[in-house]
Formats: structure tokens, C-alpha cells, sequence
């Protein structure tokens, strides 16, 4: 099974490398954002507490993340794998999802960082919040702020999986073809060793 962390800041471009990896390796993508955002259309009790947090620019609590990518493990039990976009974001994720796919027969098979300077970010999430219509990507202080909470809480996750030897980081600047042949090649890497 091939289980893959797509990781990067907010803006890096995860979303738009995932969807090519999930045709290329027909993999079951998961991304949180996505599964929030969905709760918060439909108005859950998740939905409007995530919401409240995410336009403060702040993480969903743990607990409910991981309940989450445990359902969807559940309901996808015979794919080839799983990408994860926007998910571990912390440690302690980190470490409960490599548990999850234990309890599943599996593991992560390597993390890819997409790596991107933080004025490019600002300028990408900015962008983004004109054609999107996400409201955490507005306004530059809560852009500025989600770089800085990832660059605190989340960018040790990239430690835990470089202790593990499945750590690859490759620039998240250039075309989007390029950056895509890099992922592929870290993936095959990681693949054979």
C-alpha cells in the first residue's frame, strides 16, 4: 500500500500536486481541509466549532481530526493507498495516525515537503482568497498567522518522519509539471528503498 503525507504550508500548492498523485497512483485522498469544510457547508455541530477556529486561523482540536481519517481508513479498507493532504499537523497526529495504520496492516510510505518562502505564501494565500471564496485566506494577518502556527506546531512533523527515514523535501517553486516529476521521483525513491 502506498500511503503518502503531502506536506507544506498553507499555500504551497498541496492541493493541486494531490490531485495529480491520486490520478497517477489512484489514491484515496484525505484531506481535513476539505472533510471541514464539508461538515461546516452541511452546518454540523463540527462543522460551525471548526469553523469558528479555522477563521481565527487556529487547528481543530486532535480528537476530532483523527476521528475522522479513522472513518475514512474504515471506509476505504481495499484501495492501493491514501494521500494525506493538510494531515499530520502535529506531533502528536503524527503519531496517532502512524498508530491508526498499524491497527490497519500499513504505514506512511514517505512524506513529501513541498518548500516555499513565507513572502511567496502570503502572496499565494491572498491570491487564493480573491477566486476561492476561503475566508482564512482573506485577509494577511490571518494568512500570516496560519504560516506562523504551521511554522510552530506543524514543521515538527516533518522531524518525526525524518527520524523514520521517510522524510524527502523538494522546492514548491516552479511549474507545476516540475514539481510534480520531483514528488514522483521522491516517491519512487522511497518506493524501492
Amino acid at each position: 500500500m502506498l500511503n503518502l503525507v503531502l506536506f507544506g504550508p498553507p499555500g504551497a500548492g498541496k492541493g493541486t500536486q494531490s490531485e495529480k498523485l491520486i490520478q497517477k497512483y489512484q489514491l484515496v485522498h484525505l484531506s481535513t481541509g476539505d472533510i471541514l469544510r464539508s461538515q461546516i457547508a452541511a452546518g454540523t455541530e463540527l462543522g460551525l466549532h471548526a469553523k469558528s477556529l479555522m477563521d481565527q486561523g487556529l487547528l481543530v482540536p486532535d480528537e476530532v481530526v483523527i476521528g475522522m481519517i479513522e472513518a475514512k481508513l474504515t471506509e476505504n479498507q481495499d484501495v492501493t493507498g491514501f494521500i494525506f493532504d493538510g494531515f499530520p499537523r502535529t506531533v502528536k497526529q503524527a503519531e496517532a495516525l502512524d498508530t491508526l495504520l498499524s491497527q490497519h496492516g500499513t504505514s506512511i510510505t514517505t512524506m513529501v515537503a513541498l518548500v516555499v518562502d513565507e513572502e511567496e505564501l502570503i502572496r499565494r494565500l491572498l491570491k487564493r482568497g480573491e477566486t476561492s471564496g476561503r475566508p482564512d485566506d482573506k485577509n494577511e494577518a490571518t494568512a500570516r498567522r496560519r504560516v506562523s502556527v504551521y511554522n510552530s506546531e506543524t514543521m515538527p512533523v516533518a522531524e518525526h518522519y525524518e527520524k523514520q527515514g521517510k522524510y524527502a523535501a523538494i522546492s514548491g517553486v516552479g511549474t507545476i509539471e516540475d514539481i510534480f516529476e520531483l514528488v514522483c521521483q521522491k516517491i519512487q525513491q522511497a518506493q524501492h528503498s
